[in-house]
């Protein structure tokens, strides 16, 4: 039985609210808001594009256009884009006939059969969505029509974009590395907003952040990732993660004293928490 669009409306929306939960540094959370945004545009945010984003009528890209369009409207930023990139094509897998394949194949079949429709949709959306420095390409350019497929016109951006390489993987780094600090945190805390901490750690430790590089190129990169190595260390060593939050705060504030926002990232981690939830789902599923 497939999930219905409610039933995955309800998962996205979890995955955006725990995300929120965390004490991201350089990000915002209920701990600290930051970069003119609020808690409150992000909450809105993941309401009002849930259901177009879970609308089974809708193709791939009409998916994320109408998303965008509906977080556009309500908070009249982007506070989003990247989040709406990396879970439409794990929702639209819980719509296909998915019987016998397990969440990353089902996935793999959204990701191999793009089209150039999906690409012009989601050209539309990112253009208006207006994030700075993203779609400008020589070779595909969001202010023109599409001539490729929306996985190659990933393809074209992957090389500074982490968003768009999952595309092309997978989404290899949110299956073998974010799940793998996700479960390993719900194992030493049982608490899924501090399993999120991990997560976007963790990826920050180990990956540079598009956004950041967008804006800064690779200036920042090498300290940041040592400053969440650190993080990362002092989360694997406690067994009560509450006593790092004068950590946290230390790191949050010095990363927006730069205006320094990891944007990427926590989109990642939005789509491991998502993904977590509905291969919980699935194997429940899978079981009967």
């Amino acid at each position: 039985m497939l999930m219905s669009p409610e039933q995955l409306a309800a998962y996205y929306q979890e995955a955006c609210e725990i995300e929120l939960q965390a004490f991201k540094p350089g990000n915002v959370s209920v701990y600290a808001d930051g970069h003119d945004m609020t808690v409150a545009d992000f909450r809105l945010s993941a309401q009002v594009s849930a259901m177009p984003l879970c609308n089974p009528d809708y193709s791939l890209g009409e998916k994320i256009y109408y998303a965008v369009k509906a977080t556009r409207e309500a908070v009249g930023c982007n506070t989003n884009l990247g989040i709406l990139l990396l879970s439409a094509p794990l929702l639209q897998a819980c719509q296909i006939d998915n019987a016998g394949l397990s969440l990353r194949d089902a996935l793999h079949q959204i990701l191999v059969n793009t089209t150039v429709s999906d690409a012009d949709w989601v050209f539309r959306a990112i253009a208006l969505a207006s994030p700075g420095g993203l779609g400008d390409s020589p070779q595909e350019d969001v202010h023109s029509q599409a001539s490729v497929t929306l996985t190659e016109a990933m393809q074209i951006a992957s090389s500074k974009d982490r968003i768009a390489l999952q595309y092309l993987t997978d989404y290899k780094d949110i299956f073998d590395f974010g799940l793998l600090s996700y479960y390993n945190g719900m194992n030493m805390w049982a608490s899924k907003n501090w399993s999120a901490v991990a997560v976007y750690a963790d990826f920050l430790s180990r990956f540079p952040d598009s956004h950041i590089e967008r804006k800064y190129g690779n200036q920042f990169s090498g300290n940041v990732a040592e400053n969440m190595a650190m993080l990362s260390k002092a989360l694997a060593g406690t067994s009560s993660p509450q006593s790092l939050i004068p950590l946290l705060h230390s790191l949050d504030q010095e990363l927006k004293a730069k205006k320094i926002n990891p944007g990427t990232t926590a989109d990642m981690t939005v789509a491991t928490l998502l993904t977590a939830l509905l291969q919980d789902n699935w194997h429940q599923k899978l079981s009967y």
